[in-house]
């Protein structure tokens, strides 16, 4: 859907008073405007980039669906936190891998709110057992490595020690050292709105495309 502006400064806007008003009482007040503005404006953008994704993988997929599929759902879950305000003031798309079933698989990610909008891709908060087969993937293939680091700023947590069984001299000792393997460019609340938009996020994924093909590898899956 070429020349198309799919988000508008009316999303930004309902993010911020929802900011303010984080109670179920204003949202279910506004909950035609979250409709309007938040939850439909995503879903045709889930679906429009259909095409654009397929050019980066055929095996990470795009579901447009209100609930269960690439849009987050706009409720926190708060049985477990302190935080009891019952809704996020951010919106979150995730494209994911094919297999489904893998919670730690790599994704492309796209983040919107007032002031912090972004592109994200990679693996966030992999469990052990994937955090191990990165490391080796690093380990074994220090040449193919290279050419992702050298494209790439990494985000996220890191071991303030070499991981057991590593050796501390390896020239990719800090990233081994990783606990999350993401990179992520950001955007301005203005171009989100830009009818260019879609084109500037799949660039932006094609940029951090060799991080994602080098850990969905290193994870058995298909790229």
């Amino acid at each position: 859907m070429p020349d198309t502006a799919f988000f508008r400064p009316e999303l930004f806007e309902f993010l911020r008073q929802l900011r303010r008003h984080n109670n179920r009482e204003w949202f279910a007040k506004n909950k035609a405007r979250y409709e309007e503005f938040v939850c439909d404006p995503a879903l045709l953008f889930i679906g429009s980039f259909a095409p654009h994704l397929a050019k980066l993988s055929p095996f990470f997929v795009t579901d447009p669906r209100p609930t269960r599929g690439s849009l987050f759902r706009i409720y926190r879950d708060t049985r477990f936190s302190t935080d009891k305000r019952p809704f996020k003031t951010h919106v979150g798309i995730r494209f994911s891998h094919s297999s489904g079933k893998d919670a730690h698989a790599p994704v492309f990610y796209l983040h919107l709110e007032p002031e912090n909008c972004f592109a994200a891709a990679g693996v966030w908060h992999p469990d052990n057992r994937a955090l191990t087969r990165i490391r080796t993937a690093i380990v074994d293939q220090p040449e193919r490595w290279a050419k992702v680091r050298g494209k790439l700023e990494l985000e996220g947590d890191s071991l303030t020690r070499p991981p057991r069984g590593y050796d501390r001299a390896h020239p990719f000792i800090e990233d081994i050292k990783r606990k999350d393997f993401v990179a992520s460019v950001g955007f301005g609340d203005r171009q989100v709105c830009g009818t260019a938009f879609i084109g500037d996020f799949a660039a932006a994924c094609r940029e951090m495309l060799p991080l994602v093909e080098f850990t969905t590898k290193a994870l058995g899956l298909k790229f």
